[in-house]
Order: C-alpha cells, then sequence, then structure tokens
C-alpha cells in the first residue's frame, strides 16, 4: 500500500485525486493545512509520498501579493520537500504549471522539450523557483516529480474554464476562431499522478490531452452539453487576428501547446477525450 500525504486541504486537484483512488485498496490517504505552521509537528516518516498541491493558484498583477507568492508558492514549497526528504519520505511530486513558461503571446505558441522557461510573472517565477529549489534534493532514495500541466478543468474548477462555460450558456453566436490549446481534464490528471506514485518516478512531466483544444469548438460542446444553441461564426475573425496581442484576447484565442511528444508516458492516463470530458463537467450530478 502506498501511503499519501496531500498538502492543500481544499485543493482541488487534491480533493479530486482523493476522489479518484478512494475505492483502491492499494492506496492510502490523508491531507492537512499548510495555513499554520502545526504540519510541522507531523510525522512524514509514515507516509511514501508527499503530493504538494498546496499554493496560490491564480494570476495576480497587484505588487503587494509578490511578497506572499514567493513566500507560498516558493519557500514553502521548498520547506515541504526538505522536511519530506529529511523524514525518509520516498517521493515528493510538486504540481507546478505551465505558466513557467511566460504568456502564450511572448511565445510562437508551441512549447517544445527544448523551450526555456522565462515566466512573465511573480505567479509564474514563484513555480518556477520553486521548482530549482527542489530538483536539487534528487537521489536515489528520494525522487522529485515535477508536473507542469497546462489549464486544468473539470467539475468545479476555478480559473478560464467556469468564465468560458458561463459565456458559453448565454451567448447566441460565437467565433469560429482556428487555435490550439493544451488542456487536461482533472480525471486525466488525477490518473497521470496514480501513475507516478505506482511507478515511483522522478523528473519533469507535462501531461495534456490527448487532443488540442480550440476554444471554439469547446465553447459549442459546452453549449450543447447544458442543453443551449450557439451559432459558431468567422465574421469576427479578421478583428480577432488584430487583437491577438492583448492579453485577454491571446488567452481566449492564442495559441498555447506542448508539443505531444512531451506527454507521453508508457502507460495510459488519457483516459478522458475532449467530449467526453466536457459532458462529465457539465453534468449535473458528477460528483453529487
Amino acid at each position: 500500500m502506498k501511503r499519501i500525504l496531500i498538502t492543500g486541504k481544499n485543493s482541488y486537484i487534491g480533493n479530486s485525486f482523493s476522489e479518484w483512488i478512494t475505492n483502491d485498496e492499494d492506496f492510502y490517504v490523508e491531507k492537512v493545512s499548510l495555513k499554520d505552521d502545526s504540519w510541522k509537528e507531523i510525522i512524514f516518516s509514515k507516509f511514501d509520498v508527499i503530493l504538494h498541491v498546496a499554493g496560490i493558484a491564480h494570476v495576480s498583477s497587484d505588487p503587494k501579493m509578490e511578497e506572499h507568492y514567493y513566500k507560498v508558492n516558493r519557500d514553502l514549497t521548498i520547506e515541504v520537500a526538505k522536511k519530506a526528504k529529511k523524514d525518509g519520505v520516498k517521493q515528493f511530486i510538486f504540481m507546478s504549471s505551465i505558466i513557467v513558461y511566460g504568456d502564450s503571446d511572448k511565445l510562437d505558441g508551441t512549447i517544445s522539450i527544448s523551450t526555456v522557461p522565462k515566466s512573465s510573472n511573480f505567479y509564474g517565477n514563484s513555480k518556477l523557483q520553486a521548482e530549482e529549489g527542489i530538483v536539487s534534493l534528487q537521489t536515489n532514495n528520494f525522487n522529485v516529480v515535477i508536473i507542469r500541466p497546462p489549464m486544468i478543468y473539470g467539475k468545479g474548477s476555478k480559473g478560464n474554464y467556469p468564465k468560458l462555460a458561463k459565456l458559453a450558456k448565454v451567448t447566441p453566436v460565437f467565433p469560429d476562431f482556428p487555435n490550439k490549446r493544451s488542456m487536461l481534464h482533472i480525471d486525466n490528471l488525477c490518473e497521470f499522478i496514480k501513475l507516478m506514485i505506482i511507478n515511483n518516478e522522478s523528473g519533469f512531466f507535462f501531461p495534456q490531452n490527448k487532443d488540442y483544444v480550440c476554444t471554439s469548438e469547446m465553447v459549442a460542446l459546452i453549449a450543447s452539453a447544458s442543453g443551449k444553441r450557439l451559432g459558431l461564426t468567422k465574421m469576427f475573425n479578421p478583428l480577432i487576428r488584430k487583437l491577438l496581442k492583448l492579453e485577454l484576447v491571446n488567452k481566449v484565442f492564442g495559441n498555447l501547446i506542448y508539443d505531444k511528444q512531451m506527454s507521453i508516458y508508457k502507460d495510459e492516463y488519457q483516459i478522458r477525450n475532449l467530449e467526453e470530458s466536457i459532458k462529465l463537467t457539465e453534468s449535473v450530478n458528477w460528483f453529487e
């Protein structure tokens, strides 16, 4: 049996993963909050794996928040990893982000294995510096896994997906604009984490859905799953192309993808395709 401690009691990823393996007798899970120092009294040695998902997950441009981002996303991550190693934990899994590569409008749209991370805000930089601080802890007896997922979505997720879903349910038309985004449904991520633990992996990993997502296609699928009628039109495409340098427009219609070769793994984890994942995400009774 693998004994797992999840940092971040109210984490979307942590709670989803705990639910994912709840009936698997090969796993035992506990969760802990890092909001105060009580976690330091926990004896980590009784766990095989630390799944570190605690942190600030949203992007802020408020300069007053910068110090807090580094304190939580970088310093706390390194502190937890060092305690895990000292206490004899065998594996430390850190949830980083595609954000370490910067905004899509700063890239050519495609991230390859040779793309050098270059964050464009202190959220991304705090994640990148956390990676740098824990990767050096890797030894034969302490495996460090760093996962850089693209946008994660699923029932109850936060971030950009709920905003798109809300729009899909009220707008009668939406631009039919060709773009590609790497995305990751929460079930695919949970299965991937499970495989990381089973195989006692170490290193950097870039999981994503099997197929790239076109924003227009996703919005249409959300509307359909919600029983709404939505028409796609190309009439706005010339304007969108002119406005792609704007951050908001680029986040919706820009390209940001991982080379698919980066996301291949020896075991199957991409168990949900796009259409199925949208139906599950928009299902009223899912997880209830």
